[in-house]
């Protein structure tokens, strides 16, 4: 036979046999990578349904937060109120009495607090924020919490000054003003040492309004005041009477501020205070 015959004849018998060799190959990785696929696609919908019910989890326990936190805001609303009016009758206790009341009216405030927090956190989670625009007197609301606070604030010897020169009106949602100025108050009172002062001035510009609460705190570091607004952020100064807190209530003002068409600002010195001013518009 002719020898060029011949090697053609065993190229082609060789490349036969590795392309059969290539095919089977080819198909022994398919079948392993459609082994891998079907192991991937199992593993995916393990961490979806894994996922789901982590989700379901998350979900039931902030009902389960929320209901909570509903249905205690009725008996501690009771306690409070029992609590004023033994303060009413305050001349028949003694003072050790007294002083017991007083501690007893700082942890049921202190904790009607918290509840309204985590509700309001609820709240802004799920539905967000409907706004129920009305005309309001800003001055008079202000001194209306105010006054409410000088009763807490006398436990602990602080002094709040309410400094405003003209009746300020606005149309805004009243409900949520308090919550803002509620939250405000409540973290200058909880960071001011027995005998310090706090500071609420109201004013009207060209800009709009500014509301300022200023207090003789510890202060906000530089490394906190980045994540001041965080949620559920623990800041590094502590409450001075042991006051709890849910790391919610400055993200909910600023929330709150912002859907107002606000702003909200910090000015901190350590050692000296701080304070937060809020602007809202005339309109907002």
């Amino acid at each position: 036979m002719n020898t060029p015959i011949v090697l053609l004849i065993a190229l082609l018998i060789i490349t036969i046999v590795w392309l059969g060799v290539t095919i089977i190959k080819l198909k022994a990785k398919n079948r392993i990578i459609t082994i891998q696929g079907n192991e991937i696609e199992w593993q995916l919908a393990e961490l979806n349904k894994k996922s789901e019910e982590l989700k379901d989890i998350v979900n039931q326990n902030q009902q389960i937060i929320s209901l909570v936190s509903h249905d205690l805001k009725g008996p501690f609303n009771r306690i409070f109120a029992l609590v004023q009016l033994l303060q009413l009758t305050s001349q028949n206790l003694s003072a050790e009495q007294q002083e017991y009341i007083d501690k007893i009216h700082q942890i049921v405030a202190d904790g009607l607090g918290m509840m309204r927090n985590l509700l309001d956190n609820r709240r802004l989670e799920d539905k967000g924020i409907t706004l129920a625009r009305e005309k309001l007197s800003l001055s008079t609301l202000l001194q209306t919490l105010v006054k409410n606070y000088e009763i807490l604030a006398s436990k602990k010897r602080v002094t709040i000054h309410y400094q405003c020169e003209t009746p300020i009106y606005l149309e805004s949602d009243k409900s949520y003003l308090i919550r803002i100025f509620e939250n405000l108050l409540s973290n200058a009172l909880k960071f001011s040492e027995n005998g310090k002062h706090i500071f609420v001035g109201l004013q009207e510009n060209k800009d709009g309004i500014e509301v300022k609460v200023r207090d003789e705190g510890p202060g906000i570091s530089s490394e906190d005041q980045v994540k001041l607004y965080h949620k559920f952020q623990r800041l590094s100064a502590r409450p001075t009477s042991g006051e709890s807190s849910t790391g919610l209530g400055l993200w909910i003002v600023k929330t709150v501020v912002e859907k107002l068409g606000g702003e909200i600002e910090c000015e901190s010195e350590m050692g000296v205070g701080t304070t937060f001013t809020v602007r809202l518009k005339r309109t907002s």
